[in-house]
């Protein structure tokens, strides 16, 4: 099995910024990430303490979002950069992997 160095970036929204379909169009569109995924959260707070959560009385339209990507060490963090430059970010993690390919 093959292995590529990889780094990860998590970026976390609430539905209430309205940057989710602006930040998707940049990963895919305009730098072609390697992959993406969006996890709707059920329940979180984030710096300013307050909770954000669903039930099934009452569906927020402010949940968290998780804005998850990988690729090559070098793309990711030029692609932070200009995502920092272009959006009001605040919470945004990366971290180290490694992407096992499946030999052909």
């Amino acid at each position: 099995m093959a292995c590529q160095q990889v780094t990860v970036a998590r970026i976390y929204l609430h539905e209430s910024e309205h940057l989710l379909s602006k930040l998707m169009k940049f990963l895919h569109d305009e730098e072609m990430v390697a992959g993406v995924t969006v996890l709707r959260g059920m329940t979180g707070f984030g710096r300013d303490g307050k909770i954000h959560t669903a039930s099934l009385v009452d569906l927020s339209l402010d949940l968290p979002l998780v804005v998850e990507f990988y690729d090559e060490p070098d793309r990711v963090e030029t692609v932070i950069r200009e995502l920092l430059r272009r959006m009001d970010l605040s919470h945004v993690v990366t971290w180290s992997g490694v992407r096992h390919l499946k030999e052909e």
